[in-house]
């Protein structure tokens, strides 16, 4: 019996109830049958259940779960079949060039351009109106001076590089001066659509040099700003599939090659989802994550109740007054903004190339199309007006500085391309949106952003939030908008994780 005992567990037990007081368990193993008096069956299978849920218990208490993290994309975006040789990594200068000829073009086009007469007061709900577009074109051809702009352009250094196949175009400025035993904080701040890296020319100032700006200089930056792959002067992909994650790991490639093992992102509009997926990609890189748009993609059913009770029940849902002005009445601020404002997303998600023919042919209709976004996206309450408020909040030089970048590149149509390459699979099935963001984060929401994401929501995925702030004033594109605003809620953000050494805890 001895011996059938010491073996029991790599034994098959089969229990058969046999008529009488005694029930007998079958041990069967090699053909050999021993006969265990039940009831110390009953106790072998008891103690061997214990001994399992012991050891789960244990293992659930003392073993740290490892942060899962998102694979790095390798992919090759240039043209044809990739080469056996080693890519290049030589970063060269760079310069934005005109030239007479491109003008002239320009100024042909802008001459021929055919104008639709508004409906009387439609102001811009049906779009940019084109009493006010006529007046831009007019600036277009009689004031704005491009040459004077590609001179602003090219005040900050610029640099292109190879990375997966294609020329990845860039801004690198270093502080013109540090505090003895200072060294300067890496930043890198990514733009969207139809923005541009030009963006960030009047933040960047106060990031790097915030004592001549009447600003602390505790904490002072070196900004890399680089143009998306197919906007600006990044070279488009040639293939399929690029997608923000394509994009977060070239980015992080290129953050590497120069040097900067670690760092912190920036970004808004696509930015916020790039630099999203490069802080999942390598949490250990980058030091911090600060946003000034956190969109969800992955709605539970606590989100859906909230939408339906928050109004009523703020806090059950960790609603602050704040969230509860903008989000409701949700069917007027939520649901049926997306169904007016989403139309542009809809086709750049399916046929990008289509609409986009007509926009890279015709400046006008470039202009038309991406000022309406800065109208509409600035403020909402701008569609009221003729101009699209545009006035208010920036100046034609800028808008027409971001409209010729679009239009010298010829990027439009692979700028748009970059909805199909995120959309096309759908919402929620992609593995960085079941993915949380274990990285400190900070959140800067602008009253006048299209859609409020309330912090209650946004903290399901930004698991490590330490700073979220409700700013006084300002809309989609902060940081030429507002950049004052924005630099100080960066710089107060950093300061956070710096002096608690934040990123240094993530694993803890």
């Amino acid at each position: 019996m001895n011996g059938c005992y010491t073996e029991v567990i790599q034994m098959k037990i089969e229990a058969v109830k046999l008529a009488g007081e005694k029930a007998t368990a079958i041990l069967v193993e090699r053909g050999e049958v021993c006969a265990v008096p039940a009831p110390a069956v009953s106790g072998i299978m008891l103690l061997e259940v214990f001994l399992v849920l012991g050891t789960v218990i244990i293992y659930l208490l003392f073993t740290k779960k490892k942060e899962e993290t998102l694979p790095f994309k390798e992919g090759w975006w240039g043209k044809g079949q990739k080469p056996d040789t080693e890519e290049d990594t030589t970063i060269r200068p760079f310069k934005v060039e005109t030239t007479e000829e491109e003008l002239s073009d320009l100024f042909r086009r802008l001459d021929q351009a055919r104008f639709t007469e508004p409906l009387e007061n439609s102001c811009f709900h049906y779009g940019t109106n084109s009493v006010y577009l006529r007046k831009v074109v007019s600036y277009w051809k009689n004031q704005f001076n491009w040459k004077k702009q590609v001179e602003v352009l090219n005040k900050y250094p610029q640099f292109k590089t190879k990375i997966q196949g294609i020329d990845i175009h860039f801004v690198h400025i270093k502080p013109p001066r540090l505090p003895e035993g200072q060294s300067a904080k890496p930043l890198l701040m990514v733009h969207g659509w139809p923005g541009s890296f030009y963006e960030f020319y009047k933040i960047i100032p106060l990031l790097t040099d915030p004592a001549s700006h009447g600003l602390s200089d505790e904490h002072i930056f070196e900004v890399v700003c680089p143009s998306v792959p197919g906007y600006g002067f990044s070279e488009a992909p040639h293939k399929q599939g690029f997608n923000s994650v394509s994009a977060a790991s070239v980015f992080y490639e290129l953050m590497l090659r120069l040097g900067f093992n670690e760092f912190y992102a920036q970004g808004g509009d696509w930015g916020w989802l790039i630099c999203t997926n490069l802080a999942q990609i390598a949490p250990n890189h980058v030091k911090g994550l600060h946003l000034n748009l956190a969109s969800v993609t992955n709605l539970g059913f606590t989100h859906l109740l909230s939408i339906l009770l928050g109004r009523y029940l703020p806090g059950l849902f960790g609603f602050q007054e704040e969230d509860v002005r903008r989000m409701f009445p949700f069917l007027e601020k939520g649901l049926y903004r997306i169904l007016v404002e989403s139309g542009y997303a809809h086709i750049q998600a399916t046929k990008p190339d289509t609409v986009g023919c007509g926009l890279n042919d015709s400046p006008v209709g470039l202009a038309a199309y991406i000022l309406e976004k800065f109208s509409t996206w600035t403020d909402l309450e701008f569609r009221n007006l003729e101009d699209g408020g545009l006035d208010r909040k920036f100046n034609l030089d800028d808008l027409l500085t971001n409209i010729m970048i679009y239009w010298v590149s010829g990027c439009i149509v692979s700028s748009m391309r970059f909805y199909k390459e995120n959309f096309q699979k759908g919402l929620g099935t992609q593995k960085h949106e079941r993915l949380t963001v274990q990285v400190p984060t900070g959140i800067a929401s602008f009253p006048n952003e299209v859609m409020h994401t309330p912090q209650a929501w946004a903290q399901k995925k930004y698991t490590n939030i330490v700073s979220f702030h409700f700013m006084p004033r300002g809309g989609h594109f902060a940081a030429l908008e507002e950049p004052q605003l924005l630099a100080e809620d960066i710089v107060q953000f950093v300061g956070k994780v710096e002096k608690e050494q934040l990123w240094r805890k993530k694993g803890d």
